[in-house]
């Protein structure tokens, strides 16, 4: 059973992140936003990962761990949130949540 390179999975990462960050700047439906920062988050992981089993240290999963902590509580408020802003503008539109004032 061969393994990948470390080269080859940080760059694996690096691509995720990147696509990720891309599709937050682009969308404007919240969802896919949330979505694309969800991608962000375990692209990091994925890297944390990587680092911790090329220098045989559990720190890169114990950091994935808290990775996957944050990300389910983001996704809670953050759906919470959407859930707001729909109730409220009946869109889910980036920009249409520009007009709220408070």
């Amino acid at each position: 059973m061969s393994t990948a390179s470390m080269e080859a999975a940080l760059l694996l990462a690096g691509i995720l992140f990147m696509l990720g960050l891309i599709s937050v700047l682009i969308r404007r439906n919240i969802i896919f936003m949330l979505i694309s920062v969800e991608i962000m988050l375990n692209a990091a992981g994925l890297a944390f990962i990587v680092a911790g089993t090329r220098w045989v240290q559990p720190d890169g999963q114990i950091m994935f761990i808290f990775i996957l902590t944050m990300a389910a509580a983001e996704v809670s408020v953050g759906l919470a949130l959407i859930l707001q802003i729909y109730h409220q503008l009946k869109t889910l539109n980036s920009d249409a949540a520009n007009i709220m004032k408070g």
